[in-house]
Parts: C-alpha cells; sequence; structure tokens
C-alpha cells in the first residue's frame, strides 16, 4: 500500500482512506455483513484509515467499526471521528455543538461505542457559529493531553477559521470535500493548508456516485442524495451526462470513471488522501485499482478539459446546508 502523511505532525496513512458512512444508512439501506466483510477487505488490503462520524446512524456507524476491529492490532488503524452535529430521534439533523462540555461528552461517547482507549484524529463536523473555533480546538487539545484523541483535525471550514484553528494546536488534516466537480477547495483553502502544513482527506471524490458510473435512481428517502440539488430533475440529466464523458475519457485511460476519479484526487498531490465510500468488497476493489495507474499531468489535464471545474449542475448539498458550511464563505 502506498503511503502518505497526514500533515507535517500527523501520522503516515495509507493513500487511500475508508468513508464508512454509507454503511450506516445515509444512502438508504446497507448490508450489515458485507459492511464487515468490506471493513476487513480494506485493511487486508493496506488500508489504514477508517473515517466515521459519531451521528452517523446515530452511533450506528461507530459500533460496527468498533465491532470490524475487534481482535485487529491497535496499530493497524488510524480512526478519523467528526463529531458535533445533532440530530433528533427522527432523524433530523438540528444544528451544530462545538461547546468544550458538549466535545468532551461525545469523545467519550465515541471512545465507548468504538470499544478503543484513544481516537487518532478527532475534528468538529462543521464550524459552530456560536462557539469560537479557539474553544472548540482547545477542548480537543485538552482530549490530546489527556491521551484520549491523537491528534486534531478540522471539516468544512475555510482559510480564516483553519488560521485560528492552527494557532490553538497543530491541524492535521482538513477533511473536505474534493473531486473533479467540486473544487472549491482550490479557490483558497489548499493554498492555506499547504501554507500551514495540512493535509487534505477528501471525501466525495465520486461525488456520491454521481460520477462512478454507477449512479441509480435514488428511491428511498432516507438516502439523503434524494435532497441533494445535483441529483434533482434537469440538474441530475445534466450531471450524468458529465459522467458519461467522464466514462469516455476514463476508458482511453484503461480506466472506469471511479477509478479516473479517483486517480484525479490521488494527483492532485501528495498531501491529499481520497476517502472512498465503498459499502462493498467489488466497489472497494475497483477503487483500489486507481493506485496502480497513476495519471501524469497531461492525463490530468485532458480529464479537467473533459470534466470542467464549473460543470456540475447545482450545490452539493440543499440551501440550508450550504448556509452552514464555513468552507463556503466568500
Amino acid at each position: 500500500m502506498q503511503m502518505r502523511k497526514l500533515g507535517k505532525t500527523g501520522p503516515d496513512v495509507s493513500a487511500l482512506g475508508l468513508g464508512a458512512m454509507g454503511m450506516s444508512g445515509m444512502y438508504g439501506p446497507s448490508d450489515r455483513a458485507e459492511s464487515l466483510a468490506t471493513i476487513h477487505a480494506a485493511l487486508d488490503a493496506g488500508i489504514d484509515l477508517i473515517d466515521t462520524g459519531d451521528f452517523y446512524g446515530m452511533g450506528h456507524n461507530e459500533m460496527l467499526i468498533g465491532e470490524a476491529l475487534k481482535g485487529v492490532a491497535r496499530d493497524r488503524v488510524v480512526v478519523s471521528v467528526k463529531f458535533g452535529a445533532q440530530r433528533g430521534p427522527d432523524g433530523a439533523f438540528l444544528g451544530f455543538d462545538g461547546r468544550p462540555a458538549a466535545v468532551k461528552t461525545a469523545c467519550a461517547y465515541s471512545l465507548q461505542r468504538l470499544g478503543l482507549d484513544h481516537i487518532d484524529v478527532y475534528r468538529p463536523a462543521r464550524l459552530d457559529p456560536s462557539v469560537p473555533i479557539e474553544d472548540t480546538v482547545g477542548a480537543i487539545a485538552e482530549l490530546v493531553q489527556a491521551g484520549y484523541v491523537r491528534h486534531i483535525g478540522l471539516s468544512e471550514v475555510g482559510a480564516a477559521t483553519i488560521r485560528r484553528a492552527a494557532a490553538v494546536h497543530p491541524i492535521v488534516d482538513l477533511q473536505i470535500e474534493y473531486a473533479l466537480i467540486s473544487r472549491g477547495v482550490e479557490d483558497a483553502i489548499l493554498a492555506v493548508t499547504r501554507e500551514l502544513g495540512i493535509a487534505i482527506t477528501a471525501y466525495g471524490v465520486l461525488s456520491r456516485g454521481l460520477i462512478s458510473g454507477h449512479a441509480a435512481n435514488i428511491t428511498t428517502p432516507s438516502d439523503f442524495r434524494s435532497h441533494s440539488p445535483r441529483f434533482q430533475g434537469d440538474n441530475l440529466k445534466k450531471n450524468l451526462a458529465l459522467a458519461e464523458v467522464l466514462r469516455a475519457e476514463a476508458a482511453k485511460l484503461g480506466l472506469t470513471p471511479a477509478q479516473a476519479a479517483i486517480a484525479w484526487v490521488l494527483a492532485k498531490g501528495e498531501d491529499i488522501v481520497p476517502l472512498v465510500g465503498a459499502r462493498r468488497r467489488d466497489r472497494l476493489a475497483e477503487a483500489l485499482g486507481a493506485l496502480d495507474r497513476p495519471l501524469t499531468p497531461d492525463e490530468v489535464a485532458a480529464l479537467e478539459r473533459a470534466v470542467p471545474r464549473d460543470a456540475a449542475a447545482g450545490d452539493r448539498y440543499p440551501a440550508v446546508q450550504m448556509a452552514m458550511l464555513d468552507s463556503e464563505r466568500r
């Protein structure tokens, strides 16, 4: 397995990470046995970075990962956890809580569900607008000092917030959406993370299946893509047409569309680690194939000509969620 470093102060991790969100109903029903088998297959392939959130399935995802990791040597895996998203009994998202006491409570519950004595990378899922980022990061820093957390990460925050957070404690990575059709990170954020020695863990590299070549009709209300602007009406038609363009370009490279999309992110810098949200072993195997076919600069440019930066129709989240993204503020 190829390795990359999470920032100047973080651990070495596999060049691909496994994003486990889809194993807990966020993309509709999932198969528990296949999910566990996929996590084990990822570990067997050398993937050691597993990303989750305490709000994925309201704790279900952490318990699933905890079950999968039983008997696995602790130093074989880097577990990354997002916290702070608040959810009601009906699954509705209620906002974000970055208060220091809430940070420590969330960490305690995550450790219990995961069955671990520490979390490798702990990060607020979003910026809580009512709590200074210094207070949230300061609380995580106290968890680091106490041994419950090893490293601090961030998620979907902008350049100014990154600087403020890094002034409190070293930040190892920023988790943010980065894909051929989601490239806002290139405006200002990437320059700041590179200046400060912070890695990018890129999620949504397949745009939630939109450009993977496996897009299907979404009929399950619990699948959050059913509310995503990019999966609605004419937007979906336009975006699927983009996916077909990518399919043609990928074929020229001897790759599937998913492999080309992942390889493109891998080629954007050694400080970027794509997270693949495979829920099945066959999808995982396909994603791993991207590591075997690194792209040349000319091939990267060809993909970008075929799928231009602003070609996607629709925002990546509904308006109410876009408003919560510090990373989207100009």
